[in-house]
C-alpha cells in the first residue's frame, strides 16, 4: 500500500480453508494434515511462487486468531470509512 501512495495502510492478503462451525476437531485435524501435505509438494510451491503467494504453516487454532483479529479491524475500517455494500 506504501507503494501506491497510502503508506499508512497496513494490510496483507491471505486465504485460508473454513469448515463449518461444529466440524469435529479429529476432521479438523485431518483436513489440516493433508493440505499442509498438498501445499508442500513442490509443484504446488513452484506454481504459488510463480503466482507471488508465500504459504505460511499456521495451526487451526492461529487461523482462528487470525481471522478474528483481522475481522475486527477491518470492520472498523469499513464502518470508520462509512463503506455500505452494493
Amino acid at each position: 500500500m506504501a507503494e501506491a501512495g497510502f503508506p499508512e495502510i497496513e494490510g496483507e492478503g491471505w486465504f485460508a480453508f473454513i469448515v463449518p462451525a461444529g466440524t469435529p476437531k479429529d476432521v479438523i485435524n485431518l483436513l489440516h494434515r493433508e493440505i499442509v501435505k498438498a501445499v508442500r509438494l513442490p509443484d504446488v510451491q513452484e506454481k504459488m511462487a510463480a503466482l507471488g503467494f508465500q504459504a505460511v504453516d499456521t495451526t487451526p487454532e492461529q487461523s482462528a486468531v487470525l481471522f478474528q483479529t483481522e475481522s475486527v479491524k477491518w470492520s472498523q475500517v469499513i464502518r470508520a470509512a462509512g463503506i455500505k455494500a452494493n
